[in-house]
């Protein structure tokens, strides 16, 4: 039996297999409002055969966007729209939907990638930004504000209220994105973190902040909902965010009852230094996974269904999280589990679609014609 495909349960939420589909960002919200592009994106990769569907990177506040052009859930207009492609998804796939919260601190205010991605002028549009110190992404930016006791408490309350929007619109799981030099990486990263107070310097203090947000949102939301961390374990930058630190992390964030870390890296710093190559981060979810024994998911150039599998079948990690992997193949679970010989969920309209040598892959179904 494919270890892939063995179902899993995490709180109240059962995935059928450990295939997830990555939190990718979009960049064409309106607003923050969510459109029929997100419809028809999420929508059919809801339809992937995966065991759940991430919501993209999703602002808790508008000041905390990427670009213009991020998804928010934020105020009631955000709330509607973004209900509106959950509730569609729901009529046609009984995929687990889950949602990554973010904050983007002093890379917000950016263009969006096609346009390059750099920072954008508060003359041209742009806003000021949040950090932990006033210390800018790039050398030439506009420095961020630094945090003071109300602007935390401020983002604090913000990914509260995003989660309990979520938690109405019907979002099975919650992820919070404390990578890829995002606010919450920022705090724990001693190359954006300068502060000098109880949230800077050691270990300890770098972790309070994010630990406090996990805390609350966790106490905000049902006991039922899932809750997980995305975490960047390493910088790539000699003196940064390294994988000791990443698992003082974790463990700090098990003894909370997180009941997931998804394994990423990078982000925080234009002169990080990353060796790519087929499922280069998988090690990081490995040791993360040896020291800690917590749900971890493995990220990061995973586009084989054999590669997956051994990812899986040897304890590297509990699931893996495809992105381009999924937007070149939106068929990609279906495809892994014919060549694993499993069987995935289809709507009816697609029972005829499998070729004669896969009759199985959607199990025992019956298709009848005239």
């Amino acid at each position: 039996m494919s270890a892939l495909f063995t179902p899993s349960t995490l709180r109240s939420v059962t995935l059928p297999n450990r295939i997830v589909v990555s939190p990718m960002c979009q960049y064409c919200a309106q607003d923050g409002k969510a459109d029929s592009w997100h419809l028809i994106h999420l929508g059919g990769l809801a339809l992937s055969g995966a065991g759940m569907l991430f919501i993209e990177a999703t602002a808790v506040e508008a000041g905390g966007r990427i670009t213009p052009g991020d998804l928010g859930l934020y105020d009631d207009a955000t709330e509607h729209a973004l209900k509106q492609v959950v509730d569609a998804i729901r009529l046609h796939s009984r995929i687990p939907v889950a949602i990554q919260l973010a904050h983007a601190g002093r890379k917000a205010s950016s263009h969006v990638p096609w346009d390059g991605g750099q920072q954008i002028p508060v003359s041209e549009g742009g806003w000021v930004t949040d950090a932990p110190s006033a210390v800018s992404q790039k050398e030439g930016e506009a420095l961020p504000r630094a945090l003071d006791a109300a602007g935390l408490e401020r983002i604090k309350r913000a990914f509260v209220e995003t989660a309990k929007r979520a938690d109405r619109i019907g979002v099975d799981a919650i992820e919070l994105h404390g990578a890829h030099g995002y606010l919450l990486h920022q705090f724990l990263s001693p190359i954006s973190n300068h502060r000098t107070d109880e949230y800077g310097g050691s270990l300890e203090n770098r972790m309070r902040y994010p630990l406090e947000v996990f805390d609350a949102v966790r106490a905000a939301i049902p006991a039922h909902t899932p809750v997980g961390m995305k975490v960047s374990a390493t910088d790539w930058v000699e003196g940064g965010w390294d994988v000791e630190q990443t698992i003082a992390f974790a463990k700090a964030l098990k003894e909370r009852d997180l009941d997931w870390i998804d394994v990423s890296s990078g982000g925080v710093s234009p002169l990080q230094k990353i060796v790519l190559g087929p499922g280069y981060q998988a090690p990081f979810a490995a040791s993360i996974k040896a020291a800690t024994g917590l749900n971890t998911i493995s990220v990061g150039l995973i586009t084989e269904p054999h590669q997956a599998e051994e990812i899986i079948a040897s304890g590297k990690a509990d699931y893996v999280a495809l992105a381009r992997g999924m937007l070149y193949d939106p068929r990609w679970g279906w495809h892994a589990a014919a060549t694993l010989g499993a069987t995935v969920d289809a709507p009816r309209q697609y029972w005829r679609a499998p070729p004669r040598e896969h009759a199985k892959l959607f199990g025992d179904v019956v298709f009848g014609a005239r």
